[in-house]
């Protein structure tokens, strides 16, 4: 039995809004992947949330997520750009780290935009190769991706350092992720990084607008939706792998946050949000 499905291994790049096609909760919910992503936003401005901590993008704005750190972002309808999902077996030595990227110059405006439609060209083509040559231009976009971080690193005079509270929400966010299907409360992750429940809510707030209980609470209920649109598994199994005492309660707080019953959610359409192998 399928219990998540398996990230595709191949390239897919998709236009930003139609992540959203699937509901809000796609791009607003913490979530995280198990393949790196970029975001390249050419219009619009929002906030967005990585590792526990949020600030603002708006147009021209890349930015880089590896596998496995938390993130989310709002939407809006003017808000558009591309996603490159890398697959798994992209090939590449790409950041380990969440890397904001702000490519000022026209130049490298237009040479991502024409790496970006490259990929894109190919991926739609029917001819022989097609997807070799996509690869081949994902293999350019990491180079423009190391360009970016070595020009940003030239400019920085005084390289800026995560203060205090950003480092414990992302501290928080890692554990988080981690952790999340354990049924574990905000009170003993607080306890596991040395701080009191109060503080740790205290410093969420402060970096990302959220309290550590509704960070925690968005994560898992991300994770139910997706399970529940992705996968046949019966409401009671779901309930289980994410750490809930018993089928009802998970019902409860499911619908309390979605506004309807696991059972009702997984009726709805579900709108495909990206290409799959």
């Amino acid at each position: 039995m399928t219990i998540i499905p398996d990230t595709p291994s191949r390239l897919r790049l998709t236009p930003i809004s139609r992540l959203a096609a699937g509901g809000r909760w796609r791009v607003e919910a913490m979530r995280s992947l198990r393949e790196p992503v970029l975001l390249f936003f050419t219009q619009g401005q929002g906030r967005i949330t990585i590792a526990g901590s949020t600030r603002a993008y708006g147009p021209n704005n890349t930015i880089f997520i590896p596998p496995g750190v938390m993130h989310g972002f709002d939407f809006a309808p003017r808000v558009q750009g591309s996603v490159v999902f890398f697959g798994r077996n992209h090939g590449l030595d790409l950041p380990t780290t969440p890397q904001f990227l702000r490519p000022r110059d026209p130049v490298s405006q237009k040479e991502l935009a024409g790496i970006l439609e490259a990929i894109q060209r190919e991926l739609e083509s029917h001819r022989s190769g097609s997807q070799k040559a996509a690869q081949h231009h994902l293999g350019l976009l990491g180079v423009w991706i190391d360009r970016q971080l070595e020009r940003d690193r030239a400019l920085e005079t005084m390289p800026q350092r995560p203060g205090a509270a950003q480092r414990l929400a992302a501290r928080y966010a890692a554990l988080l992720e981690r952790d999340f299907r354990s049924n574990r409360a905000v009170a003993d992750y607080a306890e596991a990084l040395g701080v009191t429940p109060t503080h740790l809510t205290r410093v969420c707030r402060a970096t990302s607008g959220k309290g550590a209980h509704q960070i925690l609470e968005d994560r898992i209920l991300f994770e139910a939706r997706r399970l529940l649109s992705e996968t046949r598994l019966p409401v009671k199994d779901v309930a289980e792998m994410l750490g809930f005492n018993s089928p009802g309660y998970f019902t409860r707080a499911f619908q309390k946050n979605a506004g309807v019953t696991p059972s009702g959610f997984r009726k709805k359409p579900q709108a495909p949000v990206v290409p799959r192998d």
